[in-house]
């Protein structure tokens, strides 16, 4: 490869030499031009020379490959064998480019997918253009969706087949049975509303999501919201035997907000607590205020703190995933369709804030939203 120094140092009054300088200029030209049209991909990538060293590489290699450097050889760093073919046919042949994807176990698990394509002659520091494409959050997305898809395609089935079941019934064995008749109403209504709230939720998540990155421009004050929420839910928690209690501040507590979305998000909060929460027990909603530090805003924050049996502490980091129940039987037995806390996740990514769990078995839950305060005077 022509030194840009030694180019530099060629005498500029030997007419003889005109043409050598010349021809070397034209080829660190075309060197500096393919190595600019490389770090310009949009994607991760390297070229090989002849001998299968990697001749140039551009910024985004070390984030995908931290160990590849300029000098390598490619087969020491990468041994997977389909790559390696890939490379292969691709140097022996003028054929199309290949594309080969393969998984990565360390230091973590990812999907890959190269693209080898073969440069033109003549470049021996660069006979070989391979790209990388990390494909595994695009697969997961992927996962997601369609285990999304498959619940909840069974959470509506399952009610769905029941109500079929109780039709054919009375319309045929159960015709003339006042009685039996009765009972089967009670259960088909009881199965339409859990169809309800599943699309309910089905559609309240699907219009945060599509909301994500817009930021509530709004203006809202989470003691009112409290108080709000708490009185709306107190004839249910009479109903549930539980005592619900408010702890607000003395002054009002205003955050950057779509109001609706957090009534939303704490009335899923207060619901679980009282739904899963022991009998004769207690719910305390808790609006706190953190002081600002170190430069940064102040935090305020609604805690719904129960005394219920509480949650392992292996469930906790999958409680906000879209239908994960800890004991999915209670959970559908009290009308829980899964998907309230995702909802709650969601809304608070949407308002750059925070949800945070804490439980302990045998002594019961918090659950925090966390928002940035509002300056004073803050419109």
């Amino acid at each position: 490869m022509i030194n840009p120094a030694n180019v530099a140092a060629q005498p500029a009054s030997a007419s003889a030499g005109s043409a050598p300088r010349t021809h070397d200029a034209r080829q660190l030209s075309s060197v500096d031009s393919w190595r600019a049209i490389i770090n310009a991909l949009p994607e991760a990538a390297l070229t090989l020379d002849t001998g299968g060293m990697i001749s140039h590489q551009n910024d985004l290699i070390p984030a995908l490959f931290p160990e590849m450097r300029v000098g390598k050889a490619m087969s020491q760093l990468l041994r997977n064998p389909d790559l390696m073919t890939a490379i292969e046919m691709a140097r022996t042949s003028s054929g199309p480019a290949i594309v080969v994807k393969f998984a990565e176990r360390v230091p973590v698990a990812r999907s890959i997918a190269a693209t080898v394509a073969r440069l033109e002659p003549g470049l021996e520091a660069a006979s070989l253009l391979v790209t990388f494409r990390d494909l595994t959050e695009r697969e997961k997305v992927e996962t997601m969706r369609a285990d999304f898809v498959a619940n909840a395609s069974h959470e509506l089935r399952t009610p769905l087949a029941s109500l079929i079941g109780y039709i054919e019934t009375l319309q045929g064995p159960a015709r003339n049975d006042p009685a039996a008749r009765e009972r089967f109403l009670g259960i088909m209504w009881s199965q339409a509303q859990r169809m309800s709230r599943l699309v309910d939720d089905l559609l309240s998540l699907s219009r945060v999501e599509m909301r994500a990155h817009l930021m509530p421009q709004g203006r809202a004050d989470i003691n009112e919201i409290a108080a709000y929420v708490v009185q709306s839910l107190d004839p249910l928690a009479v109903q549930q035997n539980t005592a619900l209690k408010l702890i607000r501040l003395d002054a009002p507590a205003f955050v950057r907000a779509d109001r609706e979305e957090i009534v939303q998000a704490l009335q899923n909060l207060i619901h679980n607590a009282l739904k899963y929460g022991r009998d004769n027990g207690n719910v305390e909603v808790v609006v706190a205020r953190q002081a600002a530090a170190s430069g940064r805003a102040g935090k305020l924050t609604i805690s719904v703190i129960d005394d219920g049996p509480g949650i392992a502490a292996h469930h906790l980091p999958r409680l906000v995933e879209r239908f994960y129940r800890v004991n999915p039987a209670s959970s559908r037995e009290k009308g829980g369709t899964g998907l309230g806390l995702a909802i709650v996740k969601h809304i608070m990514a949407r308002h750059r804030g925070d949800l945070e769990i804490s439980s302990e078995v045998g002594r019961g839950s918090t659950f925090t939203l966390s928002f940035d305060e509002l300056p004073t005077g803050a419109k």
